[in-house]
């Protein structure tokens, strides 16, 4: 809203210095700090709604002894990181751009699928919380929104079905007919991927983070035509206006994480988890880097990948030979790691540090081209 406020002020009786706000580099950073500030102030606040109301995270027996200490830690401050996101959104982006019309649906949308989902769980004391053909319903319904828009909106003509080939200069890739499928599988991939990493004080949160640095500096240039010609890489009009959104991502992350980390004040779940992992690929998706997630993302891609292993081979193994065995002593990966006698904020920290360097090759991979 302050971003058609300073507009109209600024024509209206052009002050000095009231023209800054159109930047794009500004209201970014504006919308950081209110991310950020918000978090700070509204945190607390939630934290003790939620223990009032003995909105706890349900410990799992057959988890790691060590998570027994988490018993009664609330959850659902994914609520802190929308509000976070969101409001600020609202205030410094141009919300008739169609890039943040359609990454605020598919955000609030997931967050909401996994808000229901956390409340039959802590609440309600459903064992198994929203039924997953339901959730995937939800996460299908805002690929296939998002797929469409892209499809046939005009305002994403020119390049609808392509994406940019990591490493390759010149050179797009059409998924054609298949996109909305595409589009569909990448938004229910991304979402249920951080959703199954967010098992760690902080893990979720810092690595979401980093890559959220990555993404708002390759949305950044694809606005930019004088920077997309010059890494060859698809000009996309009006797609810089995402920075503003991540921007607020990055600062409510940052925020959540002063509660989230080691040991946490507070869980996300799925309220949190599901619209981060969703907001990624969404954001992946409209600035044509679809084929980058599983570098930038290669944290949630291998948390995924161990969770199919281990239930894959504990099904064939059971039916070869009448008991099922493990590949890990428990899944996703940083569980294996913890019962192996890794303390949790060293996993932690070798998480960031994996993604760090993924996200420094991801960058990289538009000059190596």
């Amino acid at each position: 809203m302050f971003y058609y406020l300073f507009e109209y002020i600024n024509k209206a009786f052009n002050p000095p210095g009231f023209d800054v706000f159109k930047y794009l580099t500004v209201r970014s950073a504006l919308a950081a700090i209110t991310s950020l500030l918000l978090s700070l102030l509204v945190g607390p606040k939630v934290i003790a709604l939620l223990k009032k109301k003995q909105v706890d995270q349900p410990i799992r027996d057959e988890g790691p002894k060590t998570h027994k200490k988490k018993a009664g830690t609330p959850t659902m401050g994914g609520v802190i990181l929308i509000l976070s996101i969101v409001i600020p959104v609202l205030l410094w982006a141009d919300i008739k751009s169609i890039y943040i019309l359609l990454i605020l649906f598919g955000t609030i949308v997931l967050s909401l699928v996994g808000f229901v989902d956390d409340y039959l769980k802590v609440v309600k004391k459903v064992p198994q919380g929203l039924i997953a053909r339901y959730k995937i319903m939800g996460q299908v319904f805002v690929g296939l929104v998002v797929g469409c828009a892209i499809y046939f909106l005009p305002a994403f003509h020119t390049y609808a079905t392509e994406t940019t080939l990591p490493f390759f200069k010149d050179l797009n890739f059409d998924f054609s007919y298949f996109y909305i499928p595409v589009v569909i599988f990448i938004i229910t991939a991304t979402s249920n991927a951080v959703n199954l990493t967010d098992g760690l004080d902080g893990l979720a949160t810092g690595t979401m983070v980093f890559v959220m640095l990555a993404l708002a500096v390759i949305a950044y240039v694809s606005g930019n035509f004088i920077y997309a010609d010059y890494l060859n890489i698809i000009y996309l009009p009006g797609s810089g206006e995402l920075t503003v959104f991540i921007a607020a991502a990055i600062g409510a992350c940052l925020g959540f994480l002063w509660f989230n980390f080691y040991p946490a004040q507070v869980f996300m779940g799925d309220t949190g988890s599901l619209a981060l992992g969703g907001a990624f690929g969404i954001i992946a998706i409209l600035i044509k880097k679809e084929l980058l997630i599983p570098i930038l993302g290669g944290i949630y891609l291998i948390e995924t990948v161990s969770v199919m292993i281990q239930r894959l081979y504990f099904k064939y193994t059971k039916k070869k030979y009448g008991e099922g065995k493990r590949v890990f002593k428990m899944a996703p990966l940083h569980h294996h790691f913890e019962l192996t006698g890794w303390e949790e904020p060293k996993i932690v920290v070798r998480f960031y540090i994996i993604t760090i360097i993924l996200v420094i090759i991801s960058l990289t991979s538009f000059k190596i081209r």
